[in-house]
C-alpha cells in the first residue's frame, strides 16, 4: 500500500537555539514573539511547568525567573535557514515531498517493497546527524492519517509511528474529533452536537449525510480516514493571492519620516517576495496602529492605492505606499506598527501596458529589480536597497535575547575554544 509520511520538526525554534548551545539541553526553554512580547515557542520542559502558548511573557514572568528557564528573543533568520537544510536534506532521500510548512513536511514513497518504518527512522537519523534537528514521523496510508500517526510519534521513544489496517479502528477510536486534521473549532461543535466524538464516530458516518453538512472536503476527510487517499502531495504550491509584510515598533514613532523608513523596508521585502513568484501587482494597501495620549487601547487604520499599471518594480511601490501613509498621517499620535498588503495579482508574463509605461521602461526596471534581486540572495538580505529605506532602525523591534545568526553570517559564525 503506497504510505506518507508526515516529517516534523520537534519544538522547532527552540531546537534550533540548542543546535548551537548544547548546554540548553534538557532544560527549559523558550522562545518569544516580536517585541519579546509573547511567548512562541516551548521545549518539553518549558511546558511542564505550565507555561502556555501565547501567553504574555508579564504573566509567566514569575515562572521565568524563579525556575531558571533560557529565554530567546525569535531569530526567524536562523529558523528559516535551518528549515531550508531540513528541506534540502528531505529532497534528497524521498522520491516526493510537499513543503507544509516551516517545519513540516509530507514525503510520500509509493514503493511497496520498501520498508517504510526502518526507513523513516534511516531519514530521522540523518537530519538529526547532518543538521542537529530531531525529527518525529508519522506513517499512514493517507496524508490525513500520517498527521494522526505524527502526533502520536511525538510521544513515542522512537519517534515514529505508523498506521495501518490493523492498528488504524484502535487508533481512531481515541482520537478526539477535534484532534484530527481539517476539522476546526465550528465543525469540532458541529459533530460532537451530533454525539461524533471521535475520529471512529466520523468514517463511520453516512457519506450523503458528511457531503451535506460537511461539504467536499468534509466527505474527502472521511475517506482519508478509511484509508482512501483523496489528499495527493502538492510539490508545485499555488502562488500567493496577497503578500503582507509588517512589525511592531520597539518604541513610540512619532515622526513622518521614521514611519517612510519603515514602511519602505517593508515594501522593499514584500515585493522581493512578489519576484519571487513571478507576479505584480496593482493594488497596495498600508495599515497603521497607533494610541493618543499615551493611552493603552489602539486603534487601527488602513488606506489603500490602485495602481495604473501593475508592477514589481520597488520605487513605484514604495512611491505608492507613502501616498497612502501620508493620507493617514496625523502629528501627535504614538505609532505602534505600520504595514504593508500587496493584492490583485496577475502573472508577471502578462503585463497590460499603458501610455505611461512603455516596453523599454519596462525592460529597465526589470533588468534592474533582477539584478539587485540576484545580488541580495547572494550577498544577505538589503545589502542593496533603496535610498528611501536608509534608517539607523531605531525603530525596530525589541529583541533583547536574540541568538547570532549562525549559518549566514560569518561575522557570527560559532566560535570554539579548544
Amino acid at each position: 500500500m503506497p504510505t506518507f509520511a508526515l516529517v516534523d520538526c520537534n519544538n522547532f525554534f527552540v531546537s534550533c537555539e540548542r543546535v548551537f548551545n548544547p548546554k540548553l539541553a534538557n532544560k527549559p526553554v523558550v522562545v518569544l514573539s516580536s517585541n519579546d512580547a509573547c511567548v512562541i515557542a516551548r521545549s518539553n520542559e518549558a511546558k511542564a511547568l505550565g507555561i502556555k502558548m501565547g501567553e504574555p511573557v508579564f504573566k509567566c514572568d514569575q515562572v521565568l525567573k524563579n525556575r531558571n528557564v533560557f529565554i530567546f528573543s525569535s531569530n526567524f533568520t536562523l529558523y528559516n535557514d535551518m528549515s531550508k537544510r531540513v528541506m534540502q536534506s528531505l529532497t534528497q532521500m524521498a522520491r516526493e515531498i510537499e513543503v507544509y510548512s516551516i517545519d513540516e513536511a509530507f514525503v510520500f514513497w509509493p514503493d511497496i517493497t520498501l520498508n517504510n518504518h526502518d526507513y523513516s527512522k534511516h531519514i530521522k537519523h540523518k537530519i538529526k546527524q547532518n543538521i542537529g534537528l530531531p525529527v518525529s514521523i508519522g506513517l499512514g496510508p493517507t496524508k490525513t492519517l500520517a498527521k494522526m500517526a505524527n502526533n502520536i510519534a511525538k510521544k513515542s521513544e522512537s519517534g515514529v509511528f505508523e498506521i495501518t489496517e490493523s492498528n488504524l479502528d484502535e487508533i481512531l477510536k481515541v482520537t478526539p474529533v477535534g484532534d484530527i486534521w481539517g476539522i476546526g473549532r465550528r465543525y469540532t461543535k458541529f459533530l460532537i452536537s451530533y454525539d461524533i466524538n471521535t475520529a471512529y464516530d466520523l468514517k463511520n458516518c453516512d457519506d450523503n449525510w458528511v457531503r451535506k453538512n460537511l461539504s467536499i472536503i468534509g466527505l474527502k476527510t472521511v475517506m482519508e480516514l478509511r484509508g482512501i487517499s483523496c489528499f495527493n502531495l502538492d510539490d508545485n504550491p499555488e502562488a500567493k493571492k496577497s503578500i503582507c509584510v509588517s512589525r511592531s515598533f520597539g518604541k513610540n514613532v512619532i515622526e513622518i519620516e521614521e514611519l517612510k523608513e519603515a514602511l519602505a523596508l517593508h515594501v522593499t521585502g514584500a515585493a522581493a517576495k512578489l519576484r519571487k513568484q513571478n507576479s505584480i501587482t496593482s493594488s497596495v494597501n498600508v495599515f497603521i496602529m497607533y494610541t493618543k495620549y499615551h493611552d493603552n487601547f489602539r486603534f487601527y487604520q488602513s488606506l489603500s492605492y490602485q495602481l495604473p499599471v501593475a508592477t514589481a518594480y520597488t520605487p513605484d511601490l514604495i512611491r505608492a505606499a507613502n501616498i497612502c501613509l501620508e493620507k493617514m498621517f496625523k502629528p501627535g499620535l504614538l505609532y505602534k506598527k505600520v504595514g504593508i498588503v500587496f493584492y490583485d495579482f496577475v502573472c508577471a508574463d502578462f503585463v497590460q501596458m499603458s501610455t505611461i509605461n512603455n516596453v523599454n521602461n519596462l525592460e529597465k526596471q526589470t533588468k534592474v529589480m533582477r539584478t539587485i534581486d540576484k545580488i541580495n540572495s547572494k550577498k544577505g538580505k538589503n545589502k542593496v536597497f533603496f535610498a528611501a529605506a536608509l534608517s539607523d532602525y531605531s525603530w525596530e523591534s525589541r529583541r533583547l535575547k536574540k541568538s547570532a545568526n549562525f549559518t549566514t553570517n560569518w561575522n557570527e559564525i560559532l566560535t570554539i575554544k579548544i
